[in-house]
């Protein structure tokens, strides 16, 4: 089973004024195949980097997600923090999964050039930081998400590197 955290970064969202539907379409693909996965957290924190750093970090350190999912804070606007906040956190960085993200979303907008978005573990966990829209979720979502189950697997020592389980 693998476990998932979904932060929407969205100071409207925080304060209630704005649905979180991004975090939606989260929830919607990750508990689908391939993953299937359990969605055991899910918050909305303002754009503030303290308060994005705090949660990654417990999620990470004290719950032991699997996996963490971002959503929001990561175009060129000055209250866009979320990478800056994320790379503070991540031990190591995953930077295909962020070009892979790009690449999708550059076939349907030239604008996708412009993200910062971020990936990266902690410990076990992963942390991939995802735009702030439904569409741009799904997109950049689906095209990483048939490389998810493996990296979790391989961030939980569930198998190694080379496909085969642990002392197989």
């Amino acid at each position: 089973m693998v476990t998932v955290g979904i932060l929407t970064i969205s100071t409207k969202g925080a304060a209630g004024q704005r649905e979180d539907t991004s975090g939606d379409a989260i929830r919607e693909l990750v508990t689908a195949p391939p993953l299937a996965a359990v969605i055991h957290e899910r918050a909305i924190v303002p754009d503030d980097r303290a308060a994005i750093e705090a949660t990654l970090r417990h999620w990470s350190d004290d719950l032991r997600l699997n996996l963490v999912l971002t959503t929001g804070g990561t175009g060129l606007s000055p209250t866009d923090i979320t990478p800056e906040a994320t790379l503070a956190v991540v031990e190591r960085l995953v930077p295909g999964l962020a070009e892979a993200m790009r690449l999708e979303s550059l076939r349907h907008t030239p604008m996708a050039m412009l993200t910062r978005a971020v990936a990266g573990c902690r410990g076990a966990t992963l942390i991939i930081n995802l735009p702030g829209s439904p569409k741009g979720v799904r997109e950049c979502l689906g095209a990483i998400l048939p490389a998810l189950p493996h990296a979790v697997d391989i961030l939980t020592a569930r198998v190694t590197d080379h496909g085969q389980p642990p002392h197989a």
